[in-house]
């Protein structure tokens, strides 16, 4: 048994053995594409069940960093657990101590089972994690029951070297194998694409208004900041040499390519507004990009779609899928994309191919790391949303934005800018109106209008007075349709309202 100097440390030791067992699952699942840390199959088990209203409170509260803060939150219930399990352990109680690390591991590998792509391999790192745990508690024991051969008191130097030695390699697995993946072939390979030229390019973008309107959402959002939102915890790491896209289900004649094979293919470029489901009347899980791509149309028609065929389905490589309907190839120019704002689409982005199509929101387009398409019915198959209470058929609502001043601010009075954003793929904007407090509505400037896909910048001059004001903005779309008024939320098929800002002016 330990001295009471000891038993005060015993849960920091049951925090080094969880740890090392973590770390060392980590590393394994960084050596083959596929596997996955037991902390990240079991975040993936909590994406798939949670309900739709408790994944609106993460993306409200947590916004693009919901997946992160999913994963800490499990780190935290782990550590709890460790203190526990170190506790157990160094009292006596070793039968509770298994029992919990059995129970972390059986948890960790039934979830790893349900993994895309799952095979026996994928039990490995749950497992490796709940026997090197084990196994360093042993150590710790060891170590513990020592005793100094001059006067029989505990060898307390040797534990704490043993403490030091396992947390340091600890670490150094951690680090090797956030090394492999950064340097995984698929980054590796991304800096060495030289993407196909369009057969017509676009023209070139107009002098940005944001250059001179500070606060002004940029025409094209760099990719660095461009909002992601999907389910993957970890960014799969495709190997573009044995990616193949197949086209099959509801077909007569399935097809497949390879990256060279589907890049070899005419390729086109499309100025396109996409945003998220989720996107909170105001929010900023919304970007413009310019992206390079094949025809999807082009695709289907090659695979001869049956004509009872109403839904095309893309799977992605994590098990995702996004389900829209056939009609949308209605030459809105959907397309497989390749690239993004002039270089190979980033990996956060779907790399090596990813499905747009203008119009609808990402969750039943949007897939990301595709590797199937699948040609079938809305009444045979649902996309991954869909079933956790989202709608089959979702388009894009007209929404405007406030970018500037910025909601709880306090500005100076004189002469500024009222600007922002509005959007309403494939319908365009016409016009945005601007009102301060419950004056009439004024027009603003529009700027540039790249194509109906995308969204319009727009400002106004306003001339602030002192006191609390309250700025509305809302839309009318390209075919005389208004923005509603009505506050509508984003479940099931995205937010409604006019977005309203509240400022100081001093």
């Amino acid at each position: 048994m330990l001295s009471k100097v000891q038993t005060r440390i015993d849960g920091l030791l049951g925090l080094v053995g969880v740890g090392a067992g973590l770390a060392i699952s980590q590393f394994l699942a960084s050596l083959k594409n596929g596997l996955n840390a037991p902390v990240v199959s079991i975040g993936n088990r909590v994406i798939d069940h949670v309900p739709a209203g408790l994944k609106e409170f993460a993306i409200r509260t947590f916004g693009v960093d919901d997946k992160r803060a999913l994963v800490i939150t499990i780190y935290f219930v782990v550590l709890i657990l460790a203190i526990l399990i170190g506790h157990s352990y160094f009292s006596g109680s070793r039968t509770r101590a298994y029992i919990m690390v059995t129970a972390m591991t059986t948890v960790g590998a039934i979830a790893s089972i349900f993994d895309a792509n799952a095979g026996v391999l994928s039990l490995l790192p749950s497992l490796s994690a709940g026997g090197a745990t084990i196994w360093v508690l042993r150590i710790f024991d060891n170590r513990a029951n020592q005793v100094n051969p001059e006067d029989g008191t505990p060898n307390r130097r040797d534990l704490l070297k043993t403490i030091g030695f396992i947390a340091v390699g600890s670490v150094a697995a951690v680090t090797a194998g956030n090394f492999f993946r950064s340097h995984a072939s698929a980054q590796l390979q991304r800096l060495n694409i030289v993407l196909p030229k369009a057969l017509k390019f676009l023209p070139l973008p107009p002098t940005d208004p944001a250059l001179t309107i500070p606060g002004l959402s940029k025409l094209f959002t760099p990719n660095k900041e461009f909002y992601r939102i999907d389910t993957a915890i970890v960014v799969p790491n495709i190997n573009i040499d044995s990616w193949r896209l197949q086209i099959d289900g509801m077909v007569d004649n399935p097809i497949e390519f390879t990256y060279k094979e589907l890049t070899n293919r005419p390729v086109f470029q499309l100025d396109d507004t996409i945003a998220c489901v989720s996107n909170e009347v105001g929010g900023n899980l919304v970007g413009n990009a310019r992206w390079l791509g094949i025809r999807l149309d082009d695709l289907i028609k090659a695979a001869s779609p049956y004509g009872s065929a109403d839904q095309i389905m893309g799977h992605s490589i994590d098990g995702f899928t996004a389900g829209f309907p056939l009609a949308a190839l209605d030459g809105r120019d959907a397309m497989i994309a390749i690239g993004m704002n002039g270089e190979p689409l980033p990996i956060e982005h779907g790399f090596p191919a990813r499905i747009i199509v203008p119009g609808l929101y990402g969750y039943v387009s949007a897939t990301k790391w595709l590797t199937r398409i699948e040609l079938t019915r809305f009444d045979k198959a649902e996309g991954y949303w869909i079933p956790r209470g989202w709608s089959a058929k979702a388009p894009i609502k007209t929404q405007s934005r406030i970018d500037t001043p910025v909601i709880g601010s306090t500005v100076k009075a004189g002469k500024r800018a009222i600007a922002g954003v509005a959007w309403a793929p494939t319908r365009g904007i016409s016009k945005v109106e601007i009102r301060i407090d419950k004056g009439p509505w004024r027009t603003a400037t529009l700027g540039p209008a790249l194509a109906k896909t995308t969204w319009r910048q727009w400002w106004i001059d306003w001339e602030a007075k002192l006191g609390n004001v309250s700025i509305s903005v809302r839309a009318t779309d390209g075919t005389g349709v208004i923005q509603s008024s009505k506050s509508v939320p984003v479940v099931p098929n995205g937010a409604e309202g006019w977005h309203t800002i509240d400022v100081t002016v001093q």
